[in-house]
């Protein structure tokens, strides 16, 4: 114990505050998440087709519903989100708070964010870093109090290697960083997935992908988030089981989350905004 204590002053100041928050609401979620329900009052969000309504009190599997957005091609889905960042940029809401990232953002439900904040979705089905960074731009004019960021598991899907997927995640964050000076950009780990026990229809791409890699990259970006004065919020230990997969309980299809897994992340980042506080 003495010898662990020794150590401590050559944890970097970042390490420290990191881990101590999210060991925090690791025990906290796992505590809550189990008895939290949805707010019963809609929360103030910029309308958005490409999130889904949930009820969780509802017997039947949660089923993300895109509605015409479903048949967009990926431009016609960057030039609706243009159009939606420069709507809420005239708008100027308060306490302005930004998803950004692939279809596990895209499908968050509307009911299940944080009320005390708007919410603008940024999430493309099927993005990568690079297509992310390419799009960063659209929210230059907004004001956003905060930007929560999940990325990289298409790019892991799809073969990139990690220096690539390091590399556009760096910029991605120096991009907004610079941007967006006064914005809290929170780097979200990304999750695990269900391997062998996945149902979804990519499930040979996630065979060869060991969620060790995963927890490997994740460190990565702890540490882009660190030098970049961004936080980073590990989500994987509260969605993974004892075996470091995604928990079958919180996923339609070994991927994608369902109504109970939407509503872990919802605690985690509320619990999250508290514990900064």
């Amino acid at each position: 114990m003495r010898d662990f204590f020794r150590l401590l002053p050559a944890v970097p100041a970042w390490a420290v505050l990191s881990l101590s928050i999210n060991g925090l609401l690791f025990v906290a979620v796992l505590l809550l998440s189990r008895h939290s329900s949805p707010p019963s009052d809609r929360p103030p969000v910029l309308p958005q087709a490409n999130a889904s309504v949930v009820d969780t009190a509802a017997e039947t599997p949660f089923e993300p519903q895109l509605g015409e957005r479903q048949q967009l091609n990926y431009q016609q889905w960057v030039s609706l989100l243009a159009q939606e960042a420069d709507a809420i940029a005239l708008q100027q809401p308060e306490n302005l708070a930004v998803l950004l990232g692939d279809s596990i953002s895209l499908w968050f439900p509307l009911e299940l964010l944080p009320s005390d904040q708007t919410w603008l979705n940024q999430g493309i089905s099927g993005e990568t870093t690079a297509g992310l960074l390419e799009r960063a731009n659209l929210l230059d004019r907004t004001q956003p109090q905060v930007i929560f960021l999940m990325i990289g598991i298409n790019d892991l899907i799809w073969g990139k290697q990690d220096a690539e997927i390091l590399s556009n995640y760096r910029q991605l964050v120096e991009y907004l960083r610079w941007a967006h000076p006064q914005t809290q950009i929170i780097v979200q780990s990304i999750l695990p997935h269900s391997a062998e026990q996945s149902t979804w229809q990519g499930r040979d791409r996630l065979l060869v992908l060991p969620n060790s890699r995963i927890r490997e990259l994740n460190q990565n970006l702890a540490e882009i988030a660190a030098d970049n004065n961004a936080d980073y919020l590990n989500l994987y230990p509260l969605f993974a089981d004892t075996e470091g997969r995604l928990r079958p309980d919180l996923t339609t299809d070994g991927l994608h989350l369902n109504d109970q897994g939407y509503l872990v992340w919802r605690t985690a980042i509320a619990l999250y905004g508290q514990l900064r506080e």
